[in-house]
């Protein structure tokens, strides 16, 4: 299940089928309609794809990758707790709000996904929140924050999370300045 075709074809692929399970849902998604979307033949899919759920999982696991990749330049370099953790918010609601339909896809369907799939993907996502965990930590240890570590990781990454469902990017407020006020709202302190 693991994608071991990285061609240019399958890239542009798995771009449409993010948009299309983004729009539709997976489950109301057919292969018919990802076929058509592509402007190529139903069998000619599964050239590129087993099936339905590895198209499912090559967009989730394109989301993860490029999450983790642009997380990790956002605190490459920076050493301060707090300004740790407003680049990684700044970072994950970059992922969220500008190449939204792959991340998005990720949040809703991951329980659409087999026991082949999260297997795949788990440890992305491990990964992930590992790198949450290890700010949030630097930040309690430097006095920045204080509570439930593994709380604070939950109702943070819920907050972000959820700001796909009302976040307009054409109004006052910009990503950074919701990082900002995620920062603000959880208590995060200047030192």
């Amino acid at each position: 299940m693991t994608q071991t075709n990285n061609s240019k074809r399958r890239k542009e692929l798995v771009s449409i089928a993010a948009r299309l399970f983004f729009e539709q849902g997976y489950e109301r998604t057919t292969v018919r309609m990802l076929a058509d979307a592509m402007g190529i033949k139903s069998g000619s899919l599964f050239h590129h794809f087993n099936d339905k759920q590895e198209i499912l999982c090559a967009v989730i696991q394109d989301g993860m990758e490029s999450a983790l990749e642009i997380a990790g330049e956002a605190l490459d370099g920076v050493t301060e707790p707090r300004e740790r953790f407003l680049a990684l918010s700044k970072a994950h609601l970059s992922t969220l709000l500008t190449d939204r339909n792959a991340h998005v896809v990720a949040l809703y369907e991951w329980r659409s996904l087999s026991e082949e799939s999260l297997n795949v993907l788990i440890g992305m996502r491990d990964e992930y929140e590992a790198l949450w965990q290890q700010v949030i930590d630097e930040c309690v240890t430097a006095g920045v924050l204080k509570g439930d570590v593994p709380l604070i990781r939950r109702f943070t990454l819920g907050a972000l999370n959820w700001t796909v469902q009302w976040y307009d990017a054409s109004g006052e407020k910009s990503p950074d300045d919701l990082a900002k006020a995620l920062a603000e709202l959880i208590g995060l302190q200047r030192n």
